[in-house]
């Protein structure tokens, strides 16, 4: 059966990084058939076109079909995933309000219409920013498909945290595991090293220097992105389509530890119940994630998910009302 998936923003920097790599095969496996549906505005249609002409060349045995559009109720008809990439960036001058103004009415037109001719079954993944409140506002919109199905990527800053902890202690990435992004993704975001395992053993045994995981390596994490544009002058496509089909392959694939923005209602944390809030979660493998629960928290933490989850009360009053 072919898998229908839809991608947003498809002529922007994360998509060109993203839809070669979903096409390959990589995201979901090399015998999964997929048809891509491509979102863009009517301006950047002409680009979208070129890079068709790319998915073209490249043969992909498969890739069946390509449909693209600036009509969201045309391109999401069918889908089985949305992989919603595009957003209004923040410009020069511009306060967070404003950007969260700019994204709602996008995200709300998105919403109803992956509710009004998606599957029913679709997964949704937010990778445009802020897409923790973006991925609510997507899934307010959508009311007859399970908040449960949308989804918010801290994969990223996961992966982040991850190659942090593992140079510090000078040992492999794949070494480090049970990595948490806690609350948003924004700079109030919570790396947690406290419950970071490196080897079989917590993080905090390898890693002794306190001060620096407190400090620098919290640093780092929340300001990765602007680091890198202030060192590029562009902004983390790459990594972030890594981010995504990270993210993706553990929602189709069995997996005991990941990150990711879910919907809060019924949380063991004591999180606000209507807020999508990255926590430990697993997979199933078939698209459905379960918060991890008795992830310890010591003082530190308390204090730095409380800060980021007020941060998220406030963007959804400043949205949603």
């Amino acid at each position: 059966m072919v898998r229908r998936i839809a991608v947003t923003g498809g002529a922007g920097q994360i998509a060109y990084n993203l839809l070669f790599r979903i096409a390959s095969g990589e995201m979901l496996g090399v015998d999964q058939p997929v048809a891509l549906h491509i979102l863009e505005i009517p301006q950047a249609l002409d680009a979208l076109k070129g890079v068709v002409m790319e998915l073209q060349d490249c043969a992909f045995p498969l890739l069946e079909e390509v449909v693209i559009g600036s009509d969201p109720h045309k391109v999401f008809k069918g889908v089985d995933l949305a992989l919603l990439v595009g957003a209004k960036p923040r410009g020069p001058g511009m306060e967070r309000k404003d950007l969260l103004e700019g994204n709602a009415k996008i995200f709300v037109e998105q919403g109803k219409a992956l509710n009004a001719v998606a599957s029913p079954d679709v997964r949704v993944l937010v990778v445009g920013n802020p897409c923790n409140t973006n991925a609510l506002i997507c899934a307010k919109n959508a009311p007859d498909l399970p908040p449960e199905h949308f989804f918010a990527m801290t994969r990223l800053d996961e992966n982040r945290a991850a190659i942090q902890l593992a140079l510090k202690a000078g040992v492999p990435v794949r070494d480090v595991t049970n990595v948490t992004i806690w609350g948003n993704h924004s700079s109030t975001q919570v790396p947690d090293f406290v419950n970071a395992k490196i080897g079989d053993k917590p993080a905090t045994s390898v890693i002794s220097d306190r001060k620096w995981l407190e400090g620098e390596f919290l640093t780092t994490v929340q300001k990765r992105g602007a680091a890198i544009i202030a060192a590029r002058g562009k902004s983390s496509a790459a990594s972030a389509a890594n981010g995504a089909i990270d993210a993706i392959q553990s929602l189709y694939n069995p997996a005991e530890w990941c990150s990711m923005g879910v919907y809060s209602k019924g949380n063991p944390y004591g999180i606000d119940n209507d807020l999508i809030f990255s926590f430990p979660c697993r997979s199933d493998g078939e698209g459905n994630l379960e918060i991890i629960a008795d992830v310890p928290w010591d003082d530190f933490l308390v204090k730095k998910i409380a800060a980021t989850e007020k941060e998220l009360k406030e963007e959804r009053e400043a949205t949603l009302g």
